[in-house]
């Protein structure tokens, strides 16, 4: 069923809101601090991150990090997330995120943290619109001006199990603003209550629907697809299968940090941000565990994107953070695509982390980021 943008009661909610060839490892600053951390392991809650990895990690980012991302981190670690890794998906979604450290860094600098504040000229209103189980909610944010304009949809990170479009709420919204386009952000489905391919079906419904009802969300029939990490995964998955149903091709179809394959945990980048802070190797395992149905399911091509057949796709913009698990696979995604005959851009944000990307509010290089991929989706919806 077709049916139109059902808004929801009320507004949205107010809350959460050039690369280097610097390498330094992490583990070259682990043994100065491994006795202390081991000393202070055994009295650690089951619950919370190793002391090991945390010093070890502290230490990296106080090499590796710029001296923004690295008072957001700090803002993040006063928080005192319990290990992910470690805990229920229940108090996984309950744990303190990105996007808080990110309102903290700003509150504590005496800024208004509201969202309308942090990025002015972009409203933004909660609906749902159908999916295949059901109606999925969505978070519909529109720039200043009369329109129509084009459209985004945009899907969340949170490795399909945690997370949802408020705490992904940054990135989203900068993107309205820095492309002048309607963004569509989707709550789909997560794991385990849904697993493999729920979140992909809800992805291509929630494209298909912007196609055939743009004019709904004051959109004027440009579409382009957009998401970050395992949102990033599902933006090109759904340009792939748009593709093979016949359907409408985005213009543009932006992936930040994405997930572009689950077989092996062991590239450069995994090994070198193996504790890495806001995500970690163990972290993805976690979400793999909730997620797959089976071991055999890493294999499809919707995850498995390095190996899917990604000819004849839009051009395609790939945004990575140096100190990040997943830059090694935005580096064999756009090899891919190069291999397939794609027009591809990618650029690796050095001295920043995985999910920098929406905190424009406290941070440069993602302020750069958001304006970048703007540029490139204006491009791209000019044609």
């Amino acid at each position: 069923m077709n049916s139109p943008f059902s808004p929801s009661t009320g507004d949205a909610r107010p809350g959460h809101a050039a690369a280097s060839t610097c390498r330094v490892r992490p583990l070259l600053v682990a043994g100065s601090l491994l006795a202390l951390g081991t000393l202070a392991a055994c009295n650690t809650p089951p619950d919370r991150p190793s002391p090991v990895a945390n010093a070890v990690s502290d230490a990296a980012a106080a090499l590796r990090a710029d001296d923004d991302m690295k008072t957001v981190l700090d803002t993040f670690a006063s928080l005192n997330p319990k290990a992910i890794e470690k805990i229920s998906v229940e108090e996984a979604r309950a744990q303190p995120t990105f996007a808080d450290a990110v309102k903290g860094t700003v509150l504590a600098q005496g800024r208004d943290a509201a969202p309308t504040a942090l990025v002015p000229g972009v409203s933004s209103r909660d609906g749902t619109i159908p999916g295949p189980a059901g109606r999925l909610p969505v978070r519909v944010y529109t720039p200043q001006g009369q329109g129509p304009f084009p459209v985004i949809v945009y899907f969340h990170g949170g490795g399909w199990v945690i997370a949802d479009r408020e705490v992904y709420d940054g990135g989203a919204r900068g993107l309205a603003k820095q492309a002048n386009a309607v963004v569509l952000s989707v709550d789909y489905r997560r794991a385990p209550e849904a697993k493999f391919p729920a979140a992909w079906d809800d992805a291509l419904s929630s494209y298909r629907w912007a196609v055939g009802n743009a004019r709904a969300i004051n959109g004027d029939g440009r579409v382009a697809l957009a998401g970050e990490s395992a949102g990033g995964n599902l933006a090109v998955a759904t340009a792939v299968a748009a593709r093979d149903a016949g359907m409408v091709q985005p213009k543009h179809v932006l992936a930040v940090y994405p997930v572009a394959q689950t077989g092996s945990l062991n590239t450069p980048s995994y090994i070198e941000n193996a504790v890495a802070k806001p995500l970690n190797r163990p972290m993805v395992e976690w979400f793999l565990d909730k997620l797959l149905r089976t071991p055999e399911d890493k294999k499809d091509t919707r995850l498995d994107l390095v190996n899917a057949d990604l000819r004849g796709l839009p051009p395609v913009t790939i945004i990575n953070a140096r100190i990040d698990p997943l830059r090694s696979d935005g580096a064999m995604l756009e090899d891919a695509l190069k291999k397939a005959g794609v027009s591809v851009e990618r650029k690796d944000y050095a001295g920043v982390t995985h999910e920098f990307f929406g905190g424009a509010a406290a941070l440069q290089k993602a302020r750069d980021a958001q304006a970048y991929a703007g540029q490139r989706l204006t491009q791209s919806f000019a044609k």
